[in-house]
């Protein structure tokens, strides 16, 4: 069993981020005599499963519904994550693509929707991009996924 001191040191993950994804029942911890996390040393492949997840765009509900398909209390293997990576396929082709465009317009325009620049590809006279809502609205779909 390993305290949450050394899963942080293991993981990366700060001793608060383990507390948090605990709360959320992404992993779970035993409780010793004095009350204090310990932690099954498969606790490392979870979070880790969480870091990538996360790292590529998923949200906390994207991995908890990932946990779901596990069966119960099982970390997942190889072969697991092979499979529920391969749902993700498309949508990081589709933000590869979009952050190719984002890097090869970023000399002229990163797709805001200002009226401030002089020279822009991407015109917006008459403020045509307000319609599109909030945010930068001329940057491909992935980009603009609310945090």
């Amino acid at each position: 069993m390993l305290t949450i001191g050394q899963v942080a040191e293991r993981s990366g993950f700060a001793p608060s981020a383990i507390r948090y994804y605990e709360r959320e029942g992404l992993i779970h911890a035993h409780r010793n005599e004095g009350g204090h996390r310990r932690f099954d040393p498969e606790v490392l492949r979870r979070l880790a499963f969480i870091r990538a997840a996360t790292h590529v765009g998923l949200t906390l509900d994207e991995v908890r519904g990932a946990f779901a398909q596990l069966p119960e209390e099982r970390t997942p293997t190889k072969a697991d994550w092979a499979r529920i990576s391969r749902g993700w396929r498309a949508r990081l082709d589709a933000e590869i693509e979009a952050l190719t465009a984002l890097r090869d317009g970023l000399t002229s325009c990163i797709g805001c929707g200002c009226l401030s620049l002089q020279r822009c590809r991407i015109s917006n006279p008459d403020d045509r991009a307000a319609a599109r809502g909030p945010g930068a609205a001329y940057l491909p779909e992935p980009l603009r996924r609310p945090e």
